[in-house]
């Protein structure tokens, strides 16, 4: 999409779930929610576009902390690696990113050794907080959310064509 639309991504906090525990909620509760046939269809998904999907079998996270953190890369010129790290992590590694020590070892693996500095310093739960309001006032209820040229909302997970035509409509 960025070459042929000159589509610039810039990932941003969303609190999906700010009500879950800071330990996270267990997995079985959220397919109690919404049924194994939701995470059948997304594994699927995933598997046609080929990636892994390989989520903690035991515990959907609060993210809150890898959030804070995301910010703090950001700021300091990381942030698109720790997203993509913290992505892996999670989808494919079966990493709880809601546990402050693996977040710790994610983070020295994209070159920040200090990672309690974006639980320690208020300035980075603010942005989150700020972004995820910011979201919210535009719609955006549920992830992945994509607003493409500051006009046009796409809400979940689509197959590419889905995006070609979108970015297509914007010309």
């Amino acid at each position: 999409m960025r070459d042929r639309f000159g589509a610039d991504v810039i990932w941003l906090a969303f609190d999906l779930h700010p009500e879950y525990p800071p330990e996270g909620i267990p997995r079985a509760q959220l397919i109690a929610r919404y049924g194994e046939a939701v995470y059948d269809r997304t594994r699927q998904r995933f598997e046609q576009e080929g990636l892994v999907y390989n989520p903690p079998p035991d515990v959907v996270p609060n993210t809150r902390l890898a959030q804070q953190l995301t910010e703090l890369a950001r700021e300091r010129g990381l942030g698109q690696q720790m997203h993509d790290r913290l992505m892996d992590a999670y989808w494919a590694e079966a990493v709880n990113i809601g546990d402050a020590d693996e977040l710790r070892r994610l983070a020295a693996e994209v070159g920040i050794d200090d990672a309690d500095t974006a639980w320690d310093d208020p300035i980075y739960l603010e942005r989150v907080l700020a972004s995820s309001d910011q979201a919210h006032s535009i719609g955006v209820t549920g992830v992945p959310g994509f607003v493409l040229d500051r006009r046009l909302l796409v809400l979940g997970a689509h197959p590419r064509e889905v995006f070609e035509q979108a970015f297509a409509s914007l010309e």
